[in-house]
């Protein structure tokens, strides 16, 4: 692992003497390539050999709906922010690094079972596999979103810090997916097209980086102008896109004009989780955030059931989603649905499997006989 390290080091430090522009593109997007594959080998699981006690902690089942991690560096008050939102035990000491493994608690809200995971305070390297890293990136990768907790008296560098450890793990915050295409083939060498004005990338540069993957035979479209990490994100095809939420914590030790400062930050939410300031309104950033859909079910001949909602992630909310989230089995007697709601033209709408549902729709399943 040493030598791995050695060697990030080594390209790193290439990179930071290399000039950027036109002339040292291609070599920089080759850099970049290795630097990716070096970081892909270092944080990869450990063999069944050995290093099983290094995850301890942190293999936690998945339970509710969702799942939230909250990370950022040791002492900034996420253990406490835990214990206010869940009830969950996690310790909390004005020393550092008293969390050593993954807490989980879980919150209902607005029907939904939110798991929350108070996770050890990352520290800088992490990406490189020091301290306990891999295993705090690891779980956060499982996430449907992350909390990063910061202290709002101590410098925002910090945000600057974890994002540049999450980005080394593969963890794209607020980002979608690049849009562009990249299909290899048998033969006919590398063919690059652009629907747009490419300033970043030549074929010369894609070359260098698809040769470093040892692929000699692919076409790419780029559909806007991207850059060489998003070309190598796309051919490791590894990197998790999820939302991220900005917690600034303590804001009850800074100045109303220290506050106004962080206001302009994206993606934030101010909170002090000891006096229990604006939780309400950092739960309803979560809510916001994960973006669920709520649907009510309804028994034949019987009222809706308000209380327990079956919760579907924004991107699968067919009725044919609906029923797998309820019972697997439950397809095979489909025959179809009735839905009142918003996604219905009339109320009820009959409907089949392909039918998208929208928040708070209420739904009955009719069988076959």
């Amino acid at each position: 692992m040493s030598t791995i390290m050695q060697k990030i080091k080594e390209i790193e430090d290439e990179m930071g003497r290399t000039q950027k522009n036109k002339a040292t593109a291609h070599h920089l997007g080759l850099l970049k390539a290795k630097l990716a594959k070096l970081r892909r080998d270092l944080l990869a699981p450990p063999t069944k050999g050995g290093g099983a006690a290094a995850g301890e902690g942190f293999d936690v089942t998945k339970s509710g709906d969702s799942r939230v991690g909250l990370v950022g560096f040791p002492s900034v008050g996420k253990s406490t922010l835990l214990n206010k939102l869940t009830g969950t035990f996690s310790e909390v000491a004005s020393y550092e690094f008293t969390t050593l493994t993954c807490i989980p608690g879980v919150i209902t809200y607005r029907g939904a079972k939110i798991q929350l995971l108070d996770l050890p305070g990352i520290i800088e390297g992490a990406k490189d596999g020091k301290g306990r890293g891999r295993q705090v990136i690891s779980t956060a990768r499982t996430c449907n979103c992350i909390l990063i907790v910061l202290d709002a008296i101590k410098p925002i560098t910090h945000k600057r810090l974890i994002e540049k450890e999450l980005e080394g793990f593969g963890i794209r915050l607020n980002k979608e997916p690049p849009n562009l295409t990249f299909r290899k083939k048998d033969k006919g060498g590398i063919n690059l097209t652009s629907t747009v004005t490419a300033t970043h990338l030549d074929l010369d540069t894609v070359k260098a980086i698809c040769s470093e993957y040892r692929m000699h035979n692919a076409d790419i479209t780029l559909r806007y102008d991207a850059t060489a990490d998003d070309l190598i994100d796309v051919i490791e095809g590894s990197r998790i896109y999820m939302p991220c939420i900005y917690t600034i914590n303590k804001i009850d030790q800074i100045t109303l004009e220290e506050l106004e400062i962080l206001d302009k930050l994206p993606h934030y939410c101010p909170i002090s989780a000891h006096l229990e300031w604006n939780l309400d309104g950092l739960l309803d950033k979560i809510w916001e955030y994960l973006d669920l859909t709520r649907i009510y079910t309804k028994p034949k001949a019987m009222n809706p059931d308000y209380d327990d909602p079956v919760i579907l992630s924004s991107k699968k909310r067919t009725v044919e989603d609906f029923c797998i989230r309820i019972h697997k089995d439950m397809l095979k007697q489909f025959k179809y649905a009735l839905v009142w709601g918003s996604s219905a033209k009339h109320k009820p709408q009959r409907v089949g499997r392909e039918h998208e549902l929208e928040d708070e729709d209420v739904v009955q399943i009719v069988k076959k006989i």
